[in-house]
């Protein structure tokens, strides 16, 4: 299998290089150059295997250049019991006739982005060996929540990397900000940009287009940790297989039923996974696009046209307080069959003036697969009260903007085909607005977030997830803040030092 850029001028990389480069060197990022297909056979025949088993068979049609041994070695070292405690690494829960949870908050930092970055360190050190780089790798993050702190616990310690985590600076929960500034690794770095997310992530993309200049003199070559990575993106496809798979043993399917996903959106990396499962054949009528008060893609989908010129919320949903989505560029190339040319203009008018608007034609193969609404916060907190008094089941808030996006869906389309809600974060990650949602205002008055960790245990019963005890006492190790205009100058300083 061989990668392509978006951009149309870089053609014919290897599954390694594109890898090890993240971002094509035109500007664009890869996609994979042919489709890639399963046959209802080879899906039947998948039912009833470990998750492990699942990962393999995927990722084995896309990474062709790893050899098999090189692909079970990189996902046993990721996906396994001390990674991921409990029965099952991806479970499916029923919450009603209609929807069921697909809870991907069982890793070591209680967020989806784990099962791409638990398995990314070791494809990216497979990567670099086969394509002869003698060069350490230098992994550039921008975060809006959880990939910062999962890119960080997988890379840690890595042998031939550096990683260095912006992020944006009161934009993520202050447990996320103390999972990443606690950070342990002698190889890591954690910076607070004085911005926004699409600000920092603006910056990374910045230095990534710069990076053949920038640093001539350096035994480094950059690579991402983003979703822009393909490898960080199609370990996401594993996830929709396996929920559908599961859901088919357990009977609550039959095979070759039609089901629908609702992905809380934000960078567009998530239901551009479940994209390319549905492109692969994987039996999905709608991908539903739920976003917060950030509604932008939601704008998009609707009309065609992309405008990032609006207000920028700070929502109690922080990982999808995004503006500009940066795999929605994949999915342009994709649904254009591949048209470069447009797709760069849109992305340039994206650049430049903020906005840009796809065709007709275009916008309406993009409905036939997506449809969206948005939450706003009060919404939102409403969600996860009437969820836990219903089923006594706890809701994070990006979880609760699925939820209440796919009532709106049922609402408006009358369709109420079984439908898989991807439950994005574990809700202690989120705990002070969980708490005051299922328990009132009062619950939470003179009580950090930490504190409130142990009020939600108490009220609900459940455990503190293992990466989120003890976080008040573990030392602050990263206390950089800088302006953006600052990005550069610190990852120069950051790999001369």
């Amino acid at each position: 299998m061989l990668y392509e850029s978006t951009r149309g001028k870089i053609h014919s990389f290897s599954a390694p290089k594109a890898i090890k480069l993240g971002m094509a060197p035109d500007g664009g990022l890869f996609v994979p150059a042919e489709p890639v297909q399963i046959t209802k056979q080879q899906l039947n025949s998948l039912v009833g295997v470990s998750y492990q088993e699942k990962a393999f068979y995927i990722l084995n049609l896309f990474l062709t250049d790893f050899t098999a041994a090189q692909l079970k070695e990189s996902i046993t070292r990721a996906y396994h019991q001390k990674n991921f405690p409990g029965p099952k690494i991806a479970p499916v829960k029923k919450l009603n006739a209609e929807l069921y949870l697909l809870e991907l908050w069982h890793g070591p930092t209680a967020a989806f982005k784990d099962f791409a970055l638990q398995i990314l360190p070791y494809l990216l050190r497979h990567a670099v060996a086969k394509t002869g780089a003698d060069k350490k790798i230098a992994i550039l993050v921008a975060t809006s929540g959880d990939t910062g702190k999962a890119a960080l616990e997988g890379f840690k310690d890595v042998e031939g990397t550096k990683i260095i985590v912006f992020y944006p600076v009161e934009g993520v929960s202050k447990i996320q900000e103390l999972q990443m500034v606690t950070q342990e690794g002698s190889n890591v770095q954690v910076v607070a940009v004085r911005g926004n997310f699409d600000q920092t992530q603006r910056g990374v993309k910045e230095i990534f287009r710069e990076s053949p200049y920038l640093l001539p003199k350096i035994t480094y070559c950059f690579s991402s940790a983003n979703s822009i990575n393909w490898g960080r993106l199609v370990p996401q496809i594993v996830y929709y297989f396996s929920a559908y798979l599961d859901l088919q043993k357990q009977g609550e399917i039959a095979p070759s039923e039609e089901i629908n996903f609702v992905v809380p959106t934000g960078n567009f990396g998530n239901i551009l996974a479940a994209f390319y499962a549905r492109q692969m054949g994987l039996p999905i009528r709608k991908l539903i696009c739920a976003t917060n008060q950030n509604n932008v893609l939601t704008d998009f989908i609707r009309t065609g046209f992309y405008d990032c010129n609006r207000i920028f919320y700070q929502t109690i949903s922080p990982s999808m307080d995004i503006l500009v989505a940066s795999n929605l560029e994949r999915l342009l190339y994709e649904v254009t069959g591949h048209e470069a040319v447009k797709v760069e203009k849109w992305m340039t008018d994206l650049q430049e003036k903020g906005c840009f608007r796809v065709d007709e034609e275009v916008l309406e193969k993009i409905k036939a697969i997506f449809w969206s609404d948005f939450a706003a916060d009060e919404e939102t907190l409403t969600t996860i009260r009437d969820t836990y008094r219903q089923y006594n089941y706890i809701l994070d808030p990006h979880t609760a903007v699925g939820k209440n996006v796919h009532a709106k869906y049922l609402s408006q389309t009358g369709d109420t085909i079984k439908t898989v809600l991807v439950s994005t974060a574990s809700p202690f990650k989120f705990c002070p607005h969980v708490v005051k949602a299922i328990l009132g205002e009062k619950a939470t008055q003179n009580k950090s977030a930490f504190e409130l960790l142990d009020v939600l245990a108490r009220a609900t019963s459940l455990e503190i997830p293992p990466g989120l005890k003890n976080l008040p006492q573990k030392a602050v190790r990263h206390t950089l803040v800088i302006d953006p205009a600052g990005m550069k100058q610190t990852v120069i300083n950051s790999l001369t030092s």
